[in-house]
């Protein structure tokens, strides 16, 4: 029996269309096999609860082995995946090429498309999750959808979570009336025509979040690129899917990525490198889609040709140079590495970004925030999300930095919900969590 792998991990496509995908006997066989590997390894037990879920149900078995837990009691593990990737990308010693073949994530995502097969959809999820229609609906009464999502609202808030199970103390991103496309297009940015990487051009993909929720993330990385002389599109055709994914809604995300790689092929065509805002959408266009559609020569061209920002600013700065101006950030950086940038196998880039800032201050948090995308804030998930970040919070507190950051705002604004209940002196009193490009438009003095 092999030891562990010392391989690069690869992936291989999710076979989704293959009724054997979706057959129970296979699936439940596979995921015995599985769940009989983690149980012998357990060097995942403090990633997610995932894997204490598993370890807990084994352990407190009859036989204290798989064989005597019966196979209904796997649906909470799979239940507590949130596709973060970390199990495959950096802890599982055997992820293909080795020859037990584990990819865990995937194994969930297969469980829960066998599930929605069946008919067994939470509907709550499935509402939550349409991004695009929950934005176009919020652009016209952002202001009174912000008023009831609020914490502080203790009328609303009670009964969103007895309707949809959203937990009363769960923060919420805001929306805005503006999307950030629409701002791009009534506000263009001319690029710096003195900068070291004029020429280069770059189609933005806003990203449903930073569209509806977050512009200033989208108008700060414009303003980089064109401070660094980079001509910039913003593009949105639609959503990545990984909201889709998360709830084993193959299908969809397969949709999505023939739509949007056709949109985007066609800057591509022009020249134009594509540049997505927040890691889990990067993740999506450079790996997920070319595993679902592997035959899709537009999803593989568009994996190829895809950045996330932080990862295009740092190729700016290593082949052109950057364009002077960049000031210190007082006070440091606390820096949460998000799950899904890591899973980019491409290096700690928004680190590597914010260290070409002078006098550069930045601390590392390369822990879980416990978020998991819709699955934290749910009444049933917020308090374990809070404890699986607790350890990312306590290290971005004892930073003790001006500023916290993390690639995914999610991540960000979850942790400071930790930092919050965190029972420890001279704790930092931060207002809010920034992406990383912010901090680096900050640098430059631009934008607030």
């Amino acid at each position: 029996m092999s030891e562990g792998g010392l391989n690069a991990p690869v992936r291989h496509p999710i076979d989704w269309n293959d009724p054997d995908f979706y057959d129970w006997d296979k699936l439940n066989a596979e995921v015995e096999r599985v769940f009989d590997i983690c149980h012998g390894c357990r060097r995942c037990f403090n990633l997610c609860d995932s894997f204490p879920r598993l370890f807990d149900l084994i352990d407190e078995s009859a036989s204290g082995e798989l064989d005597s837990v019966d196979k209904a009691d796997y649906k909470p593990v799979v239940d507590a995946c949130t596709l973060c990737d970390m199990c495959f990308m950096v802890s599982c010693p055997y992820v293909p090429p080795h020859e037990f073949n584990i990819d865990f994530p995937h194994l969930m995502l297969r469980y829960r498309a066998a599930e929605r097969k069946s008919g067994k959809v939470d509907r709550r999820l499935d509402q939550l999750t349409r991004t695009d229609r929950n934005g176009k609906l919020a652009e016209f009464a952002a202001p009174v959808c912000n008023w009831a999502s609020s914490t502080a609202n203790k009328v609303t808030r009670p009964i969103m979570e007895q309707t949809v199970g959203i937990h009363r103390e769960a923060e919420l991103p805001e929306f805005h009336g503006k999307t950030f496309a629409l701002r791009a297009m009534e506000a263009p940015v001319e690029p710096n025509p003195q900068a070291p990487a004029k020429g280069r051009k770059v189609a933005l993909y806003a990203t449903c979040f930073v569209n509806y929720n977050n512009p200033g993330i989208g108008e700060a990385a414009r303003a980089v690129l064109a401070r660094n002389g980079v001509e910039t599109e913003v593009v949105y055709p639609a959503c990545c899917g990984m909201p889709q994914l998360e709830q084993g809604n193959i299908e969809e995300v397969a949709e999505s990525a023939k739509k949007v790689s056709q949109e985007l092929g066609r800057w591509i065509d022009e020249g134009y490198d594509i540049v997505a805002l927040t890691p889990s959408c990067a993740l999506m266009l450079k790996f997920e889609w070319p595993l679902i559609l592997p035959d899709h020569e537009g999803v593989k061209r568009l994996s190829e040709a895809t950045y996330d920002v932080t990862e295009y600013v740092v190729d700016i700065a290593k082949k052109e140079g950057l364009a002077e101006g960049l000031t210190p950030l007082d006070g440091g950086v606390a820096l949460h590495m998000a799950c899904h940038a890591r899973a980019q196998n491409v290096g700690a880039k928004a680190a590597e970004m914010l260290r070409l800032v002078p006098e550069a201050d930045v601390k590392v948090v390369e822990r879980c925030s416990g978020h998991g995308g819709s699955w934290g804030v749910l009444k049933e998930n917020f308090e374990t999300a809070i404890k699986v970040g607790r350890p990312a919070a306590r290290l971005a507190a004892q930073a003790g930095k001006h500023y916290v950051a993390s690639e995914c705002p999610l991540a960000g604004q979850h942790i400071l919900q930790g930092i919050e209940r965190l029972k420890m002196d001279n704790k930092p009193q931060v207002d809010r969590s920034y992406h990383p490009i912010e901090l680096f438009a900050k640098a430059y003095g631009l934008g607030d």
